[in-house]
């Protein structure tokens, strides 16, 4: 296996989808626009996006400063709102859990803007509140928690299980105690989760054998990366709304995951 760097998600669906890499990491939720053909692919589905498992979460940040009085989201009517830059990734998971709660841009201030001008612009108070999808901890958020008070805005209960009804690439999450300053208390969220794909093509025993080395080597994969402790056969398909390829729906059968 030869590694290649990329620009994220939507570079690697179009790198797969023209047969010039084998695998990729990609979002869930990207993954499924793909093959839906939604979002950033309406004028083309990817054909040949196929899932082999699910690696670690982004959770949804939902941050707002303590000043601003914003606790949850109907706190947001009338506020200034960063919801990433225009056409991310970022941007669509707002609108999609905006959606939910019954807002839209109508109903606040809507700043497109990136990551890094989000914290520039919180830290001078020109935004009240905004939505990261990001890997735990980011430490964007980290800086500004040593600056200002911040709320983190749940996303829980009946809304929770809405949201993720009608968008199945979401999951629950929970950002642990104490993963920021000044955030003593757990905070239920939702996460997208970073997933490992295959183009279809490549053959059912060679992904079989991909599958089957990844749940092999756990602990290797857990102490060469944080992130690698967040992969796990209990979770291995959680949040995938694509077809499975089928060297890797073998290795779920062979081990019980899948019936």
């Amino acid at each position: 296996i030869t590694a290649q760097s990329t620009g994220a998600s939507i570079e690697n669906i179009n790198l797969l989808a023209a047969g010039d890499v084998d695998l990729i990491i990609v979002q869930n939720d990207l993954s499924d626009y793909a093959v839906k053909g939604t979002e950033f692919f309406k004028d083309r589905k990817i054909g040949n996006l196929t899932a082999i498992a699910r690696l670690y979460p982004e959770t949804i940040h939902v941050v707002a400063s303590v000043q601003s009085g914003v606790k949850s989201f109907a706190d947001f009517k009338g506020k200034n709102i960063s919801v990433g830059a225009p056409g991310s990734g970022n941007e669509a998971n707002a609108r999609q859990i905006f959606d939910v709660y019954g807002l839209s841009y109508q109903d606040m201030k809507p700043h497109f803007i990136s990551y890094a001008e989000t914290t520039d612009h919180f830290k001078d108070r020109l935004v009240d509140a905004f939505l990261y999808t990001t890997g735990t901890p980011n430490p964007s958020i980290q800086d500004i928690s040593t600056l200002q008070e911040i709320f983190f805005v749940p996303i829980d209960g009946e809304m929770r299980d809405k949201l993720m009804a009608k968008y199945p690439f979401f999951a629950k999450d929970t950002l642990p105690a104490k993963t920021y300053r000044g955030q003593d208390e757990p905070v239920e969220t939702v996460a997208v989760q970073a997933i490992l794909a295959a183009r279809s093509e490549l053959s059912e025993e060679v992904v079989y054998t991909i599958t089957k080395a990844l749940f092999e080597n756990l602990e290797l994969l857990g102490n060469s990366h944080h992130k690698g402790k967040s992969v796990s056969l209990e979770h291995a398909l959680e949040g995938i709304s694509v077809p499975v390829h089928p060297g890797a729906v073998k290795y779920y059968k062979e081990v019980g995951v899948m019936k």
